[in-house]
């Protein structure tokens, strides 16, 4: 897969300190995006689960996937938030553009949920742009408890 960078303890990508895994890749393209060397697949350097998942065992800090956009990776990506749970059973939060109904139409896109504890959905929106807010960029973007609300098939949001 395709990475930009790993943040190792950060705060702001989820609560706690976490590891961050910044993927490459996005088709959002939004305005005022914080991080648009991040469109481009070819901006990232290839990196292997071992080595993540290497970089995640050591620190010990639940996991954020960011990018870009994670689900434009969406396969290795899965694969990846697979191990992170089955081998070492941490949280993981992902940061996606896309909106909840969005993702929950693509048959694609749902084998990650399986895995995934928290999703901050929605575009970046530059006239919502709202730096009080925890974990997210615009007032638009939502924090969902992604297990609820496949279970209750309604948005729950996240509590941390």
């Amino acid at each position: 897969m395709k990475i930009l960078s790993i943040a190792e303890g950060t705060s702001v990508d989820g609560p706690g300190l976490r590891t961050s895994i910044y993927f490459a890749g996005c088709r959002h393209h939004c305005e005022g995006c914080h991080n648009p060397q991040s469109w481009d697949i070819n901006n990232g350097r290839t990196a292997t689960n071992e080595e993540l998942l290497e970089v995640i065992r050591y620190n010990e800090f639940p996991v954020t996937f960011s990018g870009g956009d994670p689900f434009f990776q969406i396969e290795a990506v899965t694969e990846l938030a697979r191990q992170i749970k089955q081998q070492l059973g941490y949280n993981i939060w992902c940061y996606t553009g896309y909106l909840w109904e969005e993702i929950l139409q693509h048959e694609e896109f749902m084998p990650l949920l399986k895995y995934v504890d928290v999703i901050v959905d929605g575009r970046f929106v530059l006239s919502q742009r709202d730096i009080s807010l925890l974990f997210r960029g615009s007032k638009n973007q939502r924090i969902i408890d992604v297990q609820q609300s496949l279970k209750t098939k309604t948005i729950v949001p996240a509590k941390w």
